[in-house]
C-alpha cells in the first residue's frame, strides 16, 4: 500500500477521521513555508497539502487566491518549491500531497513531473483541472512513480464523470462539500451527507471533505460518512496574519493540534 492509505488504515483501525491541512507554498516566502511545515508535522496533522501557486486559481477563494498572488510576486518557481521538499524530506513529515494544476504539470512535462515529485518526497498528486478522460493516462504516470492520484468530486459531478474519478484514483477521494471556492463557512450543506453516502456506495477509497471546513465545529458533522477532513482557508489566513516565520509556525501549529484533537473522537465512515 501507499504512505497514504496506510495513515488512512490505521486511523480507521483507531477508529478515528484524519486531519489534513493545506499550506501555500513560498506565502510570504519559501523560509516561512519551512516552518510551518514543521509546525504541521509537531501538531501531529495526517497529511499535509502543499498548494502550487498558480496564476488563474481554479476553485479558490479569495484568502488562497491572495496566498497564490503573494507567493507569485515574490518569485516563487516550481523548482524553489521542489527543492524546499527535498530540504525537508528527511525531518519526519507525515506523508505530503501536491495541489497543482495540470497546466503546471503539462508545462513541467508530465512524466518529469512526477519522477521529480517522488525524488523529492511528495506522496501524491492532487490535480483540480484534470479532465476526467485524461485522469487514466495521468493515473498510469503517476503509479509508475508512486504516487496516488487524488481527484475531486464535488456536488455537481455527474454520475458518468465520477465513476471515470474513481477509476483512476487512488489514495483516496477528496470530496468537495459545497459548489464553488474554498472558504472559511460557518455551516456545512445538509445534503453533504447523502451525497457522501451515494459516493460511499460507489468506492472503497477513504473520502476526504474540503472546501468550508475552517474549525473543530464541523468535524462532528461528518462521523460516520467521511474518513477525513481537509482545512485550507483558515490555515492560510493564520499564515498571512503572523507577523514572523515563527509567528506563522506557531498559530497553524496550534490551530491544527485543536483540529488533531477534534478527529480523535469522530469515527469514520467504515
Amino acid at each position: 500500500m501507499s504512505a497514504i492509505a496506510d495513515v488512512f488504515q490505521a486511523a480507521q483501525a483507531a477508529g478515528r477521521m484524519t486531519f489534513m491541512p493545506f499550506v501555500t507554498a513560498g506565502d510570504p516566502d519559501v523560509a516561512t513555508t519551512r516552518e510551518v511545515l514543521l509546525g504541521l508535522r509537531d501538531a501531529e496533522v495526517d497529511l499535509i497539502e502543499l498548494g502550487f501557486p498558480y496564476s488563474d486559481p481554479i476553485a479558490d477563494g479569495p484568502v488562497i487566491q491572495a496566498s497564490y498572488t503573494r507567493a507569485l510576486d515574490n518569485g516563487l518557481t516550481v523548482d524553489q518549491i521542489m527543492d524546499l521538499m527535498a530540504g525537508v524530506k528527511e525531518l519526519g513529515l507525515p506523508p505530503v500531497l501536491a495541489m497543482v494544476s495540470f497546466a503546471i504539470i503539462f508545462r513541467f512535462g508530465v512524466k518529469e513531473f512526477a519522477r521529480t515529485a517522488r525524488d523529492v518526497g511528495f506522496k501524491g498528486l492532487i490535480v483540480p483541472d484534470l479532465p476526467a478522460d485524461e485522469a487514466e493516462e495521468m493515473s498510469a504516470i503517476a503509479q509508475q512513480h508512486n504516487l496516488d492520484l487524488v481527484q475531486l468530486i464535488a456536488p455537481t459531478t455527474t454520475a458518468e464523470r465520477t465513476q471515470q474519478i474513481l477509476d483512476a484514483s487512488s489514495g483516496f477521494v477528496y470530496c468537495v462539500s459545497v459548489a464553488g471556492t474554498t472558504g472559511v463557512r460557518n455551516d456545512l450543506p445538509e445534503e453533504l451527507t447523502t451525497q457522501l453516502q451515494q459516493l460511499r456506495l460507489s468506492t472503497d477509497l477513504p473520502l476526504a471533505v474540503g472546501f468550508g471546513i475552517s474549525g473543530p465545529e464541523h468535524v462532528s458533522r461528518l462521523e460516520g460518512v467521511a474518513d477525513g477532513v481537509i482545512v485550507g482557508s483558515a490555515i492560510v489566513r493564520r499564515v498571512a496574519e503572523a507577523d514572523t516565520a515563527e509567528d506563522a509556525a506557531a498559530a497553524v501549529r496550534n490551530f491544527s493540534a485543536n483540529m488533531r484533537t477534534a478527529v480523535e473522537t469522530v469515527k469514520p465512515s467504515r
